[in-house]
């Protein structure tokens, strides 16, 4: 750096130097320190031109000053004449003023008062040295006899010390000068143009003055440039950057301005000889000329000499600037060094379960992108850092020690990070593997628990159930843990002591189940060896067939050996009480393990809710933080666009309303229920009402995405992404609460799978009902909102129901004559909107765009009142049609759903909402006297309701279950009930339609077969009256219980935790469970999983393998085995779980 400073240094010596040269040239060149005075000073004095230089030259190089015939000479001031000829004596070099002037005075036409008054002017103020003095006298006879006469008395007057001749004629002149340096006036042939001449002497002059003003502001610019402090910040290093080089880039521009006024001038200096290369310049063309190109040649060293200083300042402002920026960065590197290396610190932990270590790798994970892109700044710093040091950069000094301390820092990070990583994986590895053995731990438990008891009393049994244990214990492989010295050992770079604590309860559980699966070995093979032992034939003795076989010796000796084989005593009867108590102990201890392996489930799960509850609660609160409060932030304003401005609530909704009750209330109530996690249902139930805050949020996402893709590219959401390090945009954020309404569903559901014989059960169903009520209330009134064309009030037509997409014909009856729409032919696509007193017809518009944009809307078409609508629920030999028809079947609306079970929800829930308003008008009629209807004539076949009062009345499937069919009062029939569904393409359905024309005219009305779920007890409409459905019964006829059996058909799982089968498998059904499905074990494949037990009647509904279906014909059914099973009665009692 102090090399590079006395190179400038120097540079800016040499500059100033051949700057102070340029001026004093210049000064010499036009004699400025002798002769200050310029022509355009005196320029009105040089054009009266009663004195001028005409360019000639004596014999000895004498300047020739020409007096010319001037008769207002006398006028002249002494001011005028003494600047004139101080000027023009100033023209000629040195070189030619030292020899002196020869002056020539033409006064031939004047007399001689005029020539005496101009030498005595001449002798008094000439400022010049005078070599010779030549006077050409008045050339009248009387004019001319004086001035001789008159000049030898006067000559002493004129006090010249030069000769003065006075000469008569031209030719005498000639004599004296050559006639080629005189002027055509004097009988001379050289040319002169008096005002080209002042014209040259005026550029001239301003051109010379020009280059010193030039090079004066060059010496103080340099100057300047080389005394200024340069500055410690990047800013005002730019500002000064960008002054000095727009000063150079105006110095170089006067320059550019003052070579082309030069250029200019020595063209105009040659322009005589360019138009005429025979002409000859006189002595004043030819120096000025010299003059022009040595200043010419001064301003090209000038523009040079500043060129070279420039360059290496503005080399020295440049590294300069880029130092400022290495500085700059380097600070910047060095705090983010700083904050990853405290925020990697942080990672200390190892967990308290595999979810947590995985959370924790994962979080690390995340940070690692964030950690490598400031290491990688580190190691560019590094590289810019040695590149300015290649560059000769003059703060060398300084540089090389941060590049150093950089890369120091970012391999110790480097390091550290590494070490977090490995240390993390090590403890997921221990994680994984106590998650792995506690698994296993628990399924062991859980197959001593499912081991039937009464199913292991014979050899095959008994067999079976050893087998399985064995197989189970076999493919421990990996998943038990080894000695707890060898996870000391391996792990203790990891182990804290919760992790200790973890390592040595999974162990201990672990012994514990071993040591209940020997026990269980232990009596499974005295009960295996029991059953298989061969009894020794004893020759009957002729009495033994009189003889009670009570009292034969082999039943003794059979007896008394089986009795010391129970360990009982003296007699059997003992033996038989133990075997009963060693049985009801075994079920006892293994619902008590199944019982705890549930309450492990239920407290994983409960684990789950909290957990996601409170980083969805952080979520919120950071969203909330890092970009709704940066939007009413001053200093972030004008990052926002104009369309986000002042939009704050569009854009987040009530979110601040759904984070303060899940922080300040939902949270800490679910927190109560840790202990007792069977019981978090009361806690949904008691918030539910604030649940539905959540509808308003849905109801504002539309408006929340439209305004996100419309600024979602904006500086202001990048700025604050980036401030929170998210990965993810707001966009990811703002949806986080509708999917947490809708992860609460699948958490209840978890939770009632693992507590249905607990004693919250009940809560767990209602508050998964609920939840699954917001959601379809959200769902719908999503739907809702986007009908268009609707003139009157949604909100009179009372709840809505439900709403979707269906096939529409219409037929309708004018008079006598039947009139089918052309629409009949081809359906219409209309959404149904079903309210309690209403049903909508929409038309579906599928809206360009992406995301909430792409939303559907409803164009409004017809409109049903619910209390003039009747419903047939088969039509056309289609399982999928519906008729909705009013005005006495008027106007019918051919309905075709998407599936059977659509179809089927839907006319359940009309008939609900219709038997709803009919229970309500026959309300009023026990009120009032019966009315008297008259009713239009329908065709038969039929099955039709049509209230006229709306309302809605809920129903419990179990007492819907429960309930017995009325039998009707009037048309009662008795055509034989179908065995299976109602179907339309029964023989029954073909034929004909059975309808109710008159609803009211049913005095019996069968309220048990108005099923909520009519997908599950029956299809279509069932009632007393109507012989083509099914009876609720008959549904039920076949019934499912624990079992073997093989599979008739293959089925595949429609979820994780359902079984997959193949045709011939040999399955066991375990246990049911309250939704309608089986744990069912594939005894082929060793799996387990659940079936719907709809599915499993087609599955083994004809198996005859082990056990078989069979249906009595009063309707109930049970499970009889195909083969008998002898009993024995042997103690159990040493079989523990």
């Amino acid at each position: 750096m102090i090399l590079w400073m006395k190179t400038e240094e120097m540079a800016l010596g040499e500059l100033l130097e051949r700057l102070r040269t340029v001026t004093q040239s210049i000064d010499e060149i036009m004699q400025l320190d002798t002769s200050p005075l310029r022509a355009a000073d005196i320029t009105p004095d040089l054009k009266r031109q009663f004195a001028f230089l005409s360019g000639g030259r004596g014999d000895n190089g004498s300047p020739i000053i020409v007096f010319p015939e001037f008769p207002a000479f006398g006028e002249i001031t002494e001011r005028e004449f003494h600047n004139v000829l101080t000027y023009l004596t100033s023209v000629p070099s040195l070189s030619s003023t030292d020899v002196g002037f020869i002056l020539v005075i033409d006064r031939r036409q004047d007399r001689w008062a005029a020539v005496k008054g101009t030498l005595l002017r001449i002798a008094g103020s000439f400022p010049g040295n005078l070599q010779l003095v030549l006077v050409l006298r008045p050339t009248t006879l009387l004019q001319r006899t004086l001035s001789d006469i008159l000049f030898k008395f006067n000559k002493d007057e004129f006090k010249m010390k030069v000769p003065v001749i006075m000469l008569s004629s031209i030719t005498e002149l000639h004599s004296y000068i050559d006639r080629t340096q005189l002027t055509q006036e004097l009988g001379g042939t050289q040319e002169y143009c008096h005002e080209k001449w002042i014209s040259h002497r005026t550029a001239i002059e301003g051109f010379a003055l020009m280059v010193k003003k030039t090079a004066q502001i060059l010496q103080s610019f340099g100057t300047e440039l080389a005394e200024i402090e340069l500055p410690n910040e990047i800013q005002a290093t730019t500002i000064l950057l960008s002054t000095h080089t727009n000063k150079k880039d105006k110095m170089k521009e006067d320059l550019h301005v003052a070579l082309g006024q030069g250029s200019r001038l020595l063209e105009s200096i040659n322009e005589p000889v360019v138009r005429d290369p025979d002409h000859n310049m006189n002595q004043d063309e030819l120096e000025n000329l010299a003059t022009v190109q040595r200043l010419l040649s001064q301003l090209d060293e000038t523009a040079r000499a500043f060129d070279e200083f420039w360059v290496r300042h503005q080399t020295k402002l440049e590294q300069c600037l880029q130092l400022r920026h290495f500085e700059h960065n380097y600070r910047e590197v060095r705090a983010l060094l700083d904050q990853v290396s405290e925020k990697l610190a942080t990672f200390s932990e190892v967990g308290i379960s595999p979810a947590h270590a995985d959370h924790i790798f994962c979080e690390l994970h995340t940070y690692e992108e964030r950690l490598c892109e400031v290491l990688d700044k580190a190691l560019s710093l590094a590289r810019e850092g040695d590149e300015l040091i290649q560059n000769s950069h003059y703060a060398e000094d300084s540089i090389q020690p941060k590049c150093s301390e950089v890369r120091v820092i970012s391999e110790n990070v480097s390091s550290n990070l590494k070490a977090k990583k490995e240390h993390l994986i090590k403890a997921m590895e221990l994680h994984r593997c106590l998650e792995r053995a506690s698994k296993w731990v628990d399924d062991g438990i859980y197959l001593l628990a499912s081991q039937p008891v009464d199913k292991c009393q014979s050899h095959e049994g008994a067999e079976l159930a050893l087998q399985e244990l064995e197989r189970y214990l076999e493919n421990a492989g990996q998943n038990q843990l080894t000695d707890l010295s060898t996870i000391w050992r391996e792990y203790e770079a990891v182990l804290n002591q919760q992790l200790r604590d973890q390592v040595e309860k999974v162990f201990q559980k672990q012994t514990s189940m071993q040591e209940m699966f020997d026990k269980r070995r232990v009596s499974l093979k005295k009960l295996a060896a029991k059953q298989t032992r061969p009894v020794q034939p004893v020759a009957p003795r002729p009495e033994a067939f009189i003889k009670s076989p009570l009292s034969s010796p082999a039943h003794r000796a059979q007896q008394e050996k089986n009795c010391s084989e129970t360990n009982s005593g003296n007699n059997c009867e003992k033996g038989n009480g133990q075997l009963q108590n060693g049985d009801s102990n075994s079920r006892h201890a293994s619902l008590s393990e199944e019982e705890e392996n549930l309450a492990v489930l239920r407290r994983h799960v409960m684990n789950e809710l909290l957990e996601t509850e409170r980083a969805y609660v952080e979520e919120l609160l950071c969203v909330l933080q890092g970009y709704a409060s940066e939007m009413d932030n001053p200093a972030m304003l004008p990052l926002m666009p104009a369309p986000l401005q002042n939009k704050k609530e569009v854009l987040f909704g009530n979110m601040p309303e759904i984070y303060h009750f899940h922080r300040r209330t939902f949270l800490r109530e679910l927190e109560q229920y840790t202990d007792c996690p069977e019981l978090v249902g009361r806690c949904f139930l008691e918030r539910m009402t604030d649940l539905q805050i959540y509808e308003k949020y849905c109801h504002n996402k539309p408006r929340s995405e439209s305004l996100w893709r419309q600024c979602s590219d904006c500086a202001f959401f990048q700025e604050c992404q980036k401030k929170l390090e998210h990965k993810l945009g707001l966009d990811s954020y703002l949806l986080k609460p509708v999917q947490r309404i809708t992860k609460y569903q699948l958490l209840l559901k978890e939770m009632l799978k693992y507590s249905k014989s607990c004693e919250g059960a009940d809560d767990l169903q209602e508050a998964l009902t609920s939840i699954l009520g917001i959601l379809k209330a959200v769902n719908d009134s999503m739907h809702l909102i986007a009908i268009t064309g609707y003139e009157g009030n949604l909100s009179e037509l009372g709840k809505l129901l439900m709403q979707g997409s269906f096939s529409v014909w219409t037929e309708h009856k004018k008079g006598h004559a039947k009139v089918k729409d052309l629409a009949r032919f081809k359906p219409m696509q209309r959404h149904l909107f079903l309210h309690e007193k209403a049903l909508l017809f929409c038309k579906k518009r599928e809206e360009n765009g992406e995301g909430y944009e792409k939303a559907p809307s409803y164009s409004f078409k017809q409109s049903l009142n619910m209390s003039a609508v009747g419903i047939t629920e088969n039509a056309k030999g289609d399982n999928k049609k519906f008729e909705v028809w009013c005005n006495s079947r008027e106007e019918v609306y051919i309905v075709q759903a998407p599936t059977a079970e659509v179809k089927t929800t839907w006319v359940n829930e009309i008939r609900k909402v219709l038997t709803t308003q009919l229970e309500a008008c026959r309300a009023s009629q026990q009120r009032a006297p019966e009315p008297v209807f008259q009713f239009p004539p329908v065709p038969s076949g039929t099955v039709s309701l049509s209230p006229f009062k709306s309302g809605q009345k809920s129903f419990k499937r179990g007492e819907e279950k429960k309930a017995e069919p009325c039998s009707p009062d009037v048309n009662s029939s008795s055509s034989p009930k179908s065995t299976g569904k109602g179907s339309p393409t029964s023989p029954d359905h073909k034929t004909k339609r059975q309808s109710d024309p008159t609803p009211f005219g049913f005095k019996g009305w069968n309220k048990a077969s108005l099923s909520l779920d009519a997908s599950e007890e029956h299809d279509g409409y069932s009632s007393a009256e109507d012989p083509l459905n099914s009876d609720p019964e008959d549904d039920n006829g076949k019934k499912l219980c624990a079992g073997k059996y093989t599979v008739m058909a293959d089925y595949e799982k429609g979820g994780a935790q359902e079984l997959s089968v193949k045709s011939g498998d040999m399955v066991q059904l375990v246990k049911e469970g309250d939704d309608g499905k089986w744990f069912v074990r594939n005894l082929s494949t060793s799996k387990e999983g659940w079936i719907a037990a709809a599915n499993l009647m087609k599955l083994i509904g004809k198996s005859k393998s082990c056990q078989s279906l069979t249906s009595s014909g009063s309707g109930s059914g049970n499970l009889s085995t195909s083969s008998s099973c002898s009993e024995t009665y042997t103690s159990f009692s040493d079989i523990k779980p």
